[in-house]
């Protein structure tokens, strides 16, 4: 009765499939994604003079949020080009464990749900939380 859900839509192995083509394509659009922007930064800042490396200066913080980086697409920024690349690239992961909790309450393995849910909420915490010193 367990596996009545599961033997009906998904066997075990079409779920690992999805999952493997889920890392594999999310690896994949990240580094087209990166690729993109880092051609549109060389076009917009090739031919700029190199900077004095004999002293450091500091860059401003931009692009630190979800609305920073929409912004810096629509105005086709490189910097924010790079930086959906980078939040597709940690989104990936976080995308393959969610769907693995998926595969597990379709079995109803109670056991591997609870441990899914924790990583979950520890990866959760992680990301928007940060570390506050």
């Amino acid at each position: 009765m367990k596996k009545d859900i599961s033997k009906n839509l998904f066997a075990d192995h079409d779920i690992e499939q999805f999952i493997g083509l889920q890392l594999r394509y999310g690896v994949i659009i990240a580094s087209l994604i990166v690729l993109i922007g880092g051609l549109v930064y060389l076009q917009q800042s090739g031919g700029l003079a190199l900077p004095a490396y004999h002293q450091f200066i500091g860059t401003k913080t931009g692009f630190t949020s979800i609305g920073q980086i929409i912004t810096g697409i629509s105005t086709f920024n490189a910097k924010g080009i790079i930086q959906l690349g980078v939040v597709v690239l940690i989104a990936t992961p976080v995308l393959r464990i969610a769907f693995s909790l998926v595969g597990f309450v379709m079995e109803r393995d109670k056991l591997y749900i609870l441990i899914t849910l924790i990583v979950l909420s520890v990866m959760m915490v992680s990301i928007f939380g940060g570390l506050k010193v």
